[in-house]
């Protein structure tokens, strides 16, 4: 077997918009993912399913896998012939230890090759509006580490060079050392008066910026409880802050969302509830699988070639997208839909077809079933054919109402809604959420079995419902709803969520 190859891969300071399109590219094609604590969970949503994926993270006060353990893990599964992808936050290169990395694979003889991405010294401190470099102000930057290696036996640093250096200082992984490190640099001759900042969780949705003299930083970032992950800036470039800060908080701003719905759907809502300053939590409870492959679908398809239907309706932006898939691999196009009706049970659903080059021509006011089938039945059904492409487990209201009106109708499951296990991380994080949200059914019942039942859905968070139809599942369950969309679609969950956040709640 040839050896496989291991990319050393940085994943930017946090915001997920700030990722390399290579860096996405590998995480897609990864057999094997060893990632660090700071990596943004919507990158690692872009995992294939059957990827191994390693949690190689060092918590603040918790060792954590050691970076020996680290490197052997590279080496064996890439002595495998896997394709492996170390992915840290920020720049592999930059205090990510990804030079020790390298070394141990170019001494194993592995091939390997590295991504840088944007480092937090840079990245934090203009998402607060300061450049560590400008022309009138500072014309070097230096970054510093004030985290070294425990087991050197003195300081690397020349800390009066680091005092009379002509720029800004950027400092890494100093939170609790900040007191130390200001009084350091006075020592030895930097102006105690000198701007500095604290910039807390750059470039995420819950970043926080404290400026003070560099005689009283570390006094006001304690004031503050300023924790890690944050990186310090001094220097007068820190004055612009105020004039240049463009980072503006949200409606959302200070608010932690749980996202429930199937991983690979989950981006957009984390998107949309991150740009509004929501910090998100994304708590997959359920997996799409594909069913397409099914005689059914075989049948059904076949039909649809024939021009066997009058009417295909579709109950979910999956089912939607699962049909067209399966068209085309059949080599169908939109002419196999000549003269069918198609109509969607919602905005999302229907979006889903644009995407796929067709318009709906029937979207019901309330995006539910009933809804749905009395609008088609409207129409008139007796006597024609109809597709109904939905998931395997779904309500029998709209198959039975279009029956009952003469129609003559068949069910295919396209797909099947099945629990995807909470991970660990996302199970502690649940604890501190103000929202959790819901997309379907299915992501209730399977959230809550995740959790060990409804009981341990927390208390302090409100939950929020796409439509009746969920949070009569819920309410079965004995989950309080706080808030339902009027529009039973992604817009509308996130209208009643910042609506309700708005409302002081």
């Amino acid at each position: 077997m040839s050896a496989g190859v291991v990319y050393l891969v940085g994943a930017g300071p946090g915001d997920p918009g700030l990722v390399t399109a290579r860096a996405l590219d590998l995480v897609e094609r990864a057999d094997v993912i060893v990632y660090d604590r700071l990596v943004p969970a919507r990158v690692l949503g872009r995992a294939r399913p059957d990827a191994e994926v390693i949690y190689a993270g060092k918590e603040p006060g918790r060792p954590g896998i050691g970076q020996e353990e680290i490197n052997r893990l590279l080496v064996e599964h890439a002595r495998a012939g896997r394709t492996v992808v170390r992915l840290k936050g920020g720049d592999p290169f930059v205090f990510g230890r990804g030079g020790e990395e390298a070394e141990a694979l170019a001494e194993a003889e592995i091939r390997f090759e590295v991504v840088p991405g944007i480092t937090a010294g840079i990245a934090a401190p203009a998402y607060s509006g300061i450049p560590v470099t400008h022309r009138d102000e500072a014309s070097a930057v230096a970054f510093v580490t004030a985290h070294e290696d425990p087991a050197k036996p003195e300081s690397a640093l020349d800390w009066r060079a680091l005092a009379a250096f002509p720029g800004t200082l950027v400092f890494y992984m100093g939170v609790r050392t900040l007191d130390r490190v200001s009084e350091r640099l006075i020592a030895e001759g930097r102006d105690p008066q000198e701007p500095a900042a604290v910039v807390e969780r750059g470039t995420q949705p819950a970043q926080r910026t404290v400026s003070a003299p560099l005689r009283d930083i570390a006094r006001r970032a304690a004031e503050a409880e300023i924790g890690a992950p944050a990186v310090t800036v001094v220097g007068k470039v820190v004055d612009l802050g105020e004039r240049l800060g463009w980072f503006r908080d949200g409606p959302l701003q200070g608010r932690r969302v749980a996202v429930t719905r199937a991983r690979v759907q989950a981006s957009e809502l984390a998107a949309r509830l991150e740009a509004l300053g929501a910090e998100v939590i994304e708590a997959p409870a359920i997996r799409i699988d594909s069913l397409t492959a099914s005689p059914e679908v075989g049948a059904a398809i076949a039909r649809l070639a024939d021009h066997g239907y009058d009417v295909v309706c579709l109950t979910s932006p999956n089912g939607a997208r699962l049909l067209l898939d399966s068209m085309d691999e059949a080599g169908l196009d939109s002419r196999a839909l000549a003269g069918v009706m198609l109509a969607a049970i919602g905005p999302g659903t229907a979006a889903a077809l644009r995407e796929g080059g067709l318009r709906a021509d029937l979207v019901p006011a309330r995006s539910i079933a009933e809804s749905l089938a009395e609008e088609v039945i409207a129409t008139g059904v007796e006597g024609t054919r109809v597709l109904i492409a939905r998931a395997l487990e779904a309500r029998d209201v709209l198959p039975d109402m279009l029956t009952a009106a003469g129609a003559e109708v068949d069910v295919v499951p396209l797909y099947e809604t099945v629990r995807e296990p909470l991970g660990e991380a996302a199970a502690a994080a649940i604890g501190d959420a103000d929202y959790v949200t819901f997309t379907s059914s299915s992501t209730v019942r399977f959230f809550s079995e995740s959790l060990g039942g409804p009981s341990n859905v927390p208390q302090s968070a409100r939950v929020v419902s796409i439509g009746p139809i969920t949070s009569a599942t819920a309410r079965e369950l004995g989950i309080e709803v706080a808030v339902e969309a009027t529009q039973h679609d992604i817009d509308g969950l996130v209208t009643a969520l910042v609506s309700d956040a708005g409302a002081g709640n």
